[in-house]
């Protein structure tokens, strides 16, 4: 069966720093793109940072150069590192695996930054 494990939410204060990390198993993950997605209460899942196959990386606007993602083929794992977080990243935080005509997606972990 095909998992995606979400884990390293909780609550932080502005300014803080938070590590995501998505455990994968059940599919060949390095053939993958990795993607972080969040959805806020109220507001539609957005894109938040993904990684291809040979590690090139895309970031939304709203969190380049405060977010660096990366993947660990061996472990199949894909981390989000968020620093000086911001209210407005309060949201419900997902990994979704990608490739040609197939996409996985993993449970939610939340994240909530109080100001």
């Amino acid at each position: 069966d095909v998992q995606l494990q979400a884990s390293g939410g909780g609550l932080v204060q502005a300014g803080g720093s938070l590590r995501l990390s998505c455990a994968t198993s059940g599919f060949t993950f390095e053939d993958y793109a990795i993607g972080w997605f969040r959805q806020a209460p109220g507001k539609e899942r957005e894109l938040v940072a993904s990684i291809d196959s040979d590690s090139i990386t895309i970031y939304a606007d709203s969190v380049k150069g405060r977010f660096t993602i990366s993947r660990d083929d061996a472990k199949n794992t894909v981390d989000l590192q968020m620093t000086s977080l911001k209210p407005e990243d309060t949201a419900v935080y997902y990994c979704k695996a990608v490739r040609r005509g197939f996409s996985f997606w993993g449970q939610g972990t939340q994240v909530t930054v109080s100001s």
